[in-house]
């Protein structure tokens, strides 16, 4: 972020680790709410559920348009998440798979 030092990075990586860990640590989807109703807003938890609903929606073929509709979420929204659900990182398609089972493309 601009603006940090070097030691500020750091310490946000490292920070980054372990909440990354600790959601590792979590077992079930009760302990997953509790966590996130913890460090997240409402807000944040409703946004973070709508974007992996587009990704759902998007994995299964649907155009933007219909997503932006049937989930409310902005076109800059729908389109993120395709970038996402497309790009290298492969987060969305890793949760995805788990989630609702492989797809011939995953």
């Amino acid at each position: 972020m601009p603006g940090q030092s070097d030691r500020q990075r750091e310490r946000l990586e490292v920070e980054e680790d372990r909440l990354f860990r600790a959601l590792c640590t979590l077992r079930t989807p009760e302990e997953a709410r509790a966590f996130m109703l913890d460090v997240c807003s409402t807000r944040e938890i409703e946004d973070l559920s709508q974007r992996l609903q587009v990704a759902t929606l998007l994995r299964g073929g649907s155009s933007y348009v219909a997503v932006s509709e049937s989930t409310g979420a902005s076109s800059t929204t729908v389109s993120r998440v395709s970038k996402c659900l497309n790009g290298p990182a492969g987060g969305y398609r890793l949760v995805l798979s788990r989630l609702d089972g492989p797809r011939a493309e995953d």
